[in-house]
């Protein structure tokens, strides 16, 4: 026999034995399931308590018995916890993440409703989805899940509106988590108002406020949100207009909810907090906002980090959640 023969042989003998090796691994795990919220039973424009949500378990979760932590991660604007899945693919990052110091549950609740999103705020129009998420959802992962139920293994993250939310829910609930990443987080300052779209839609029809573009939509949702009006059929809230008008007390809601303004109520809450990071990207329209919310924090002595990378609102979302968030929440999250 050749030499040469011989070397293919053995190449093919050692590529025999690593086949099992190789088909024995296992990829990350992906549940779909509805989590019913009390939270949100009830609320006036029909958007219903049961709850998709996508939960990702480590490879090794269904072959052993150890406990992990928990990453909940909120989607965008006129997003959902699928639409986000396509846009940052969890499993994927996670797979490609699968060092045991790295390993979590991923969690992503869909918190979607009648007008692209619930601005994970409490509201008797879209229903109370801060609770949602604080309570009802951490309370059900716990309970189904083999997770270390504590404020020290739970993070919180999410883009756009969901970076919105990771602020907000996180200065509300600090005893729920321990570590946040917000990224590219929008309504950081006091909403304004479009008096001219305002004026336009206190007459538009429901058939055409479902129809509308973003803007439409946009305004119906922070409405809806921040100044619900149960009493006010068929859109329950009310508007930054009214006759044509300016409402300043509805201005004044609006403002109220923006986490600028809410931060200074909450410090004991934010300093509380073990890890706190902001980034946004330099061609983003609300990077003086995240900016502002930077200096904010630096003023007030709340320990942080903030990054300007380059790229837009959306562009680099799942490059930075493989490279950034995920090595974030690996640092700071107890594990078992």
């Amino acid at each position: 026999m050749s030499m040469i023969s011989l070397l293919i042989r053995c190449i093919l003998a050692i590529s025999v034995l690593l086949t099992p090796l190789v088909a024995a691994r296992a990829d990350v795990a992906v549940e779909h399931i509805k989590v019913h919220s009390e939270a949100v039973a009830g609320n006036l424009e029909g958007n219903s308590a049961e709850r998709n949500v996508l939960v990702f378990l480590p490879e090794d979760y269904a072959a052993s018995t150890k406990r992990y932590p928990v990453i909940y991660f909120l989607h965008g604007y006129m997003g959902s916890a699928e639409g986000y899945d396509k846009y940052i693919g969890f499993a994927d990052a996670l797979n490609n993440a699968a060092a045991p110091n790295r390993q979590a549950i991923v969690v992503v609740p869909d918190s979607n409703t009648r007008h692209g999103g619930s601005m994970y705020s409490s509201s008797p129009t879209t229903g109370d989805f801060e609770r949602f998420i604080a309570r009802d959802l951490v309370a059900y992962i716990d309970a189904k899940y083999r997770t270390l139920a504590k404020r020290e293994s739970r993070g919180l993250s999410g883009h756009s509106m969901g970076g919105y939310g990771t602020l907000r829910i996180a200065m509300k609930h600090p005893d729920v988590f321990s570590s946040i990443y917000a990224m590219s987080a929008c309504c950081l300052s006091a909403r304004p108002v479009d008096v001219e779209r305002s004026r336009q839609l206190e007459t538009i029809s429901m058939e055409d406020a479902m129809k509308g573009g973003f803007p439409v939509r946009a305004d119906l949702a922070a409405a809806a949100a921040w100044s619900p009006a149960p009493d006010k059929p068929p859109f329950y809230l009310d508007l930054g207009t009214r006759d044509g008008d300016v409402q300043p007390a509805v201005i004044a809601q609006w403002a109220a909810n923006a986490p600028l303004a809410m931060a200074p109520q909450y410090l004991p809450a934010l300093k509380s907090l073990m890890a706190i990071s902001m980034d946004v990207g330099d061609k983003d329209t609300l990077v003086k906002d995240v900016g502002d919310m930077a200096r904010l924090f630096e003023r007030m002595g709340v320990a942080h980090t903030y990054t300007v990378y380059d790229g837009d609102h959306g562009n680099r979302v799942r490059e930075r959640f493989r490279s950034f968030v995920l090595p974030f929440f690996a640092e700071h999250l107890v594990k078992e």
